[in-house]
């Protein structure tokens, strides 16, 4: 990725009204473990954010996914909703152990069903369907028996994937292999705020190899299995960043963070290579070829039609003198182990004279559209996609039960217009997947941090549009950015 100065970084271009192009996609996204909840249903066994959430001090206020929005149940009147609002499109994820509770061999067809009847409904709907394979969840099994960092991983991915290109391939046309891999590898396996939960520098590395095969062989799986026409992807979590300074020091941390943060997974995927200072800065943790097989590269480097990215706050960084603080605020939870294996030294900072969200990151446009310039410059002839984009603040209802978000439709307004900017100059990105539909289970914060345009009450499950959702519903509609108000 090209790393962004200070001194060089875009200023917010007014927000145009013009539209957005013909056939550009609005849609909402969401995760199976964040949602779904039904977790021992139809045959569904434990993930590992089951046992994670389960483990005593691992999720705040101790919160776990079981019953979430219940959105299994609750499927028809979520898809009812979305039609409401004018979503065209709905990317959910789907729940490995849900449809095989080992993670291999055949599928439990009560497992596939539940897909199949909403993706039926979205169809019924006139929404389009956008399934994504992996969002964090691999089964426990699994990862009993070594997890991600273990090769075998990768190739019951592969698996997994044609089981549900048989299954949903007559009426799914968009598919994405992984959701943000950075973040199952380096959070899971490395700072271990997120499931598995383990601090293992070298096993966070070995992840992220297995994670980039996976997709390959993933891709390969769903070539094989899929119509001609139907369109795949990988959605990833691209770190948008800058040096805090113009110094050589701050200049070379920023290159750390994007090769760990960013080329670990680009330079596989899209350009067949790990980069050789990703290797250079790792190298007193993994021997590279040991690990990389012969193969393994052109497995990975399988042609995309579509590239998600995700976007929600800029990364800065700095090389910290002697004695500084905690190198550790950026922006992934608190832990005493870094993910950022071979670069632990590396100090984050957030933007300075921004607002914050409730999650106290950073709110900057101009980071959006710098990093799908940059994608596009890089990439060309690759489409992107804005695969989750959105904000958490603190939403109450009123006396009267509405739930008015002044602050997240400024956040769209402002990221939209960075992704309209980006268009207008040659950016060729195909859709927005605002983060996300409902409030749900967020991970290590279990229920305190409330990222929905529909506001759920946890007690009842009663759903009720926020502000926010209202206006990104005259967007769609529109086509088009309302004026700024």
């Amino acid at each position: 990725m090209t790393l962004v100065r200070p001194d060089a970084a875009p200023q917010q271009a007014p927000a145009t009204t013009a539209p957005f192009p013909a056939g550009f996609l609005w849609g909402a996204a969401t995760a199976a473990y964040q949602v779904e909840g039904a977790v021992t249903e139809n045959g569904r066994t434990p993930s590992i954010w089951d046992t994670f959430s389960h483990s005593p001090g691992k999720v705040l206020g101790g919160d776990t996914g079981d019953v979430a929005a219940d959105h299994f149940h609750r499927y028809r009147d979520d898809v009812a909703l979305m039609k409401r609002l004018g979503l065209k499109a709905y990317r959910f994820s789907v729940s490995w152990s849900r449809v095989q509770p080992t993670g291999r061999g055949p599928a439990v067809e009560r497992g596939l069903d539940f897909y199949r009847s909403l993706v039926d409904e979205l169809l019924e709907a006139g929404i389009t369907p956008v399934a994504t394979l992996y969002h964090w969840d691999l089964p426990q099994e699994l990862e009993d028996a070594g997890g991600w960092p273990e090769r075998a991983t990768a190739e019951r991915f592969a698996d997994y994937a044609a089981v549900m290109a048989r299954a949903l391939g007559d009426r799914v046309g968009m598919w994405t292999t992984l959701n943000e891999p950075w973040c199952s590898a380096f959070l899971g396996y490395g700072s271990g705020v997120h499931a598995p939960g383990r601090t293992e520098p070298v096993a966070a590395l070995r992840a992220a190899h297995h994670l980039n095969l996976a997709h390959g062989r993933a891709t390969e799986a769903l070539r094989a299995n899929l119509p001609a026409a139907a369109q795949l992807s990988v959605t990833l979590n691209l770190h948008q960043v800058r040096p805090l300074t113009g110094g050589e020091a701050d200049a070379d941390a920023a290159r750390r963070i994007d090769a760990v943060g960013n080329r670990i997974f680009t330079g596989p995927m899209l350009r067949g290579a790990y980069p050789d200072d990703l290797l250079a800065d790792t190298e007193h943790l993994l021997n590279w070829s040991e690990l990389v097989h012969e193969g393994d590269l052109s497995a990975i480097a399988r042609p995309l039609d579509v590239l998600g990215v995700n976007y929600y706050t800029p990364t800065i960084v700095s090389t910290p003198a002697s004695g500084a603080g905690d190198t550790r605020n950026d922006g992934h939870g608190s832990s005493e182990h870094s993910p950022w294996p071979g670069s632990e030294h590396v100090a984050f900072h957030l933007a300075e004279g921004k607002p914050r969200t409730a999650m106290n990151w950073s709110v900057d446009p101009d980071g959006l559209y710098s990093l799908l310039m940059d994608v596009s410059r890089e990439h060309p002839d690759l489409p992107l996609m804005v695969t989750e984009n959105g904000a958490a603040f603190a939403d109450d209802p009123d006396e009267e039960g509405r739930v008015h978000d002044p602050e997240r439709i400024a956040y769209l307004h402002g990221h939209l217009a960075a992704v309209r900017r980006a268009v207008a100059e040659g950016a060729d990105v195909r859709g927005y997947f605002l983060w996300s539909l409902l409030d749900n289970f967020e991970w290590g914060y279990g229920y305190s941090k409330r990222f929905g345009a529909v506001y759920v009450d946890y007690t009842t499950q009663r759903r009720t549009p926020k502000s926010s959702a209202h206006w990104y519903s005259e967007v769609i509609a529109r086509h088009a950015l309302p004026p700024e108000a």
